[in-house]
């Protein structure tokens, strides 16, 4: 999800409750094969529509409540388990996966580039902590062929770094909350996400004027319900992996923004079930305080160029779960990275989570699915993220560009949320595409330019 999370913590300390994501070689950007690490390649679909690998599923396969063990293999832990109804949440009976041709697109010409470019002279620095980080870094895909020793960690790493468009205008997203009960919430925010440093699209300076030092923006302000409009907050990752993030929150009735602690990164945002650690799409965590094991590769079905529902939820979700309808595409069988992040040891008693485990893509390295498990490794929340395909302008089709659904079941507390970006068919940019109010880089980058939102 985009910053809701962060928004979530300020909300929660500011306001009180309220209501309702051995090092290789670079890749040869010239290449085809530069699509993707050679192991997601061999999943690739050739012209006739005919997998390369034995091991998947057809195209025209279509997965049900009556046939969906003969599939187990090719699905997270959490879906199967949603398919084998062991909780409140459950696949409707009515589910239905159709199963598409596989495609793996190019990554960008200008990341790859970088990759090519700077790669081979990234370093791993082993930190006092116990923890990692890293040097050398200026773009694209710090660990182009991932592989041991540290290749949970450097998977991890080139999710943080994966590609998407330096600038994304939300004008209207939606984040919804659904009770075992059935009662359901909903809040409406614009977004602007913004990367300051690091970029590859072409015309963009590698670092903007006034990053200050930070690597990505997240703002957000609350658009509904009414009572809580304005209500604003900006996030900072800062170049330094060592340095936390900087959060911040503006509060209309004071009419100036302030600091929140980055150490409260456990608190929900109000009515949903994402924490600050689930922003971008499945990991908003710091790299050098995580410890993470690659667990190997797998085989998955993923929901890759997908339709976004152009309904408020719950209609076009399949219900009582919120699970994709036909109409939103059909899904693909995708070569996914597995690995398990969790806090360091000194960090663990304060966390919320006992690990994460996350399913990669290999390709252009988003995340499709998350199973989150408590401090005793119980199962506690599943996560989806189903993506949607933007055409860049200058760049091309994307599939990591901040369009999508996130779904998040709770299957401990019985409470679930649905997120859309965007929602209702409301206008979203990309890059020059957003209206020149957007390009604003001190209003949506600084605490200045928080205080500017009543004006």
């Amino acid at each position: 999800m985009k910053i809701r999370p962060a928004l979530a913590a300020c909300f929660a300390l500011v306001l009180g409750a309220a209501p309702l994501m051995a090092q290789g070689q670079a890749p040869n950007a010239g290449a085809a094969a530069a699509t993707a690490p050679a192991s997601a390649a061999a999943a690739s679909v050739s012209s006739s529509g005919a997998s390369s690998s034995a091991d998947t599923i057809p195209p025209g396969s279509v997965i049900t409540a009556a046939n969906w063990q003969s599939y187990a293999q090719f699905m997270p832990d959490g879906m199967a388990a949603l398919f084998a109804g062991k909780y409140f949440w459950k696949m409707p009976a009515d589910v239905r996966i159709e199963v598409g041709p596989t495609l793996v697109r190019p990554l960008p010409a200008n990341y790859l580039a970088a990759t090519e470019r700077y790669a081979a002279q990234v370093k791993i620095v082993d930190l006092p902590s116990g923890g990692l980080t890293l040097s050398n870094y200026h773009g694209g895909l710090p660990f182009p062929n991932p592989a041991e020793p540290n290749m949970g960690w450097k998977i991890l790493a080139d999710v943080w770094y994966r590609y998407v468009p330096h600038l994304t205008v939300d004008t209207y997203g939606t984040a919804c909350g659904q009770t075992s009960y059935g009662s359901i919430s909903c809040t409406a925010d614009e977004l602007v996400t913004r990367q300051l440093s690091y970029n590859t699209d072409p015309g963009v300076p590698e670092t903007l004027p006034g990053s200050h030092d930070n690597f990505f923006a997240e703002w957000i302000m609350t658009l509904e319900p009414e009572n809580q409009r304005y209500t604003a907050s900006l996030v900072l990752s800062p170049t330094d992996l060592t340095q936390p993030q900087q959060l911040y929150a503006f509060i209309p009735s004071l009419r100036r923004p302030q600091a929140v602690s980055p150490n409260a990164r456990c608190t929900p945002y109000p009515g949903t079930d994402l924490t600050t650690d689930e922003y971008r799409f499945g990991f908003n965590g710091n790299l050098t305080d995580a410890t993470v094991d690659s667990l190997g590769v797998k085989k998955i079905l993923a929901l890759v160029d997908m339709n976004i529902p152009d309904k408020a939820f719950p209609d076009g979700y399949d219900m009582s779960l919120g699970w994709a309808l036909p109409s939103w595409g059909k899904w693909q069988v995708r070569d996914v990275y597995v690995i398990s992040a969790s806090k360091l040891a000194a960090q663990q008693a304060s966390y919320c989570y006992g690990k994460r485990v996350m399913y990669v893509d290999q390709a252009f390295f988003s995340t499709f699915w998350e199973d989150l498990y408590d401090k005793q490794m119980k199962p506690w929340k599943f996560a989806g993220f189903f993506l949607a395909t933007t055409d860049v302008p200058g760049v091309g089709p994307v599939n990591s560009s901040n369009r999508a659904v996130e779904a998040l079941w709770d299957v401990q507390n019985n409470h679930s949320s649905i997120l859309v970006d965007p929602s209702l068919n409301r206008p979203f940019y990309v890059n020059e595409q957003a209206p020149d109010e957007y390009k604003d880089i001190a209003r949506y980058t600084t605490v200045t330019g928080l205080s500017q939102i009543l004006r």
